[in-house]
């Protein structure tokens, strides 16, 4: 697909942003203009589904799928690894299900998987 200067300004732009930043864009970008990524992202999402099948199989996205009972220390840690502040860490537990981190190397996944779930909430890798 032949893009035009600034839709690649954009997206070099788009590319250094962290997970969470992408997640506050697109809901920007909904109701700035009164449209919905969801199915444009179904279709994606299954298409690169398919291709990731056959990929190896060394990283994971870790998501946060429910936040639990404890969610103060859920914050807590989901701010701790995720290095960012409070409000960032609030509104990202508080968005469960979501995926707070992607592409992680399953060891690293397994660690946060584990840190997030002493403090109560529950956490799949995918």
């Amino acid at each position: 697909m032949e893009l035009s200067t600034n839709v690649k300004k954009v997206f070099d732009l788009v590319k250094e942003l962290s997970a969470i930043e992408i997640n506050e864009l697109v809901k920007g970008l909904e109701e700035e203009f009164g449209v919905s990524a969801a199915a444009s992202m179904v279709v994606a999402g299954g298409a690169a589904g398919g291709e990731e099948a056959g990929a190896s199989k060394d990283t994971a996205n870790v998501e946060l799928t429910e936040a639990g009972q404890g969610k103060i220390a859920v914050i807590k840690v989901v701010k701790e690894l995720l290095d960012i502040d409070l409000k960032a860490a609030k509104e990202l537990v508080e968005k469960a299900p979501v995926v707070i981190k992607e592409n992680v190397k399953n060891d690293e996944a397994e660690v946060m998987k584990t840190k997030i779930e002493e403090a109560g909430a529950k956490v799949t890798l995918k």
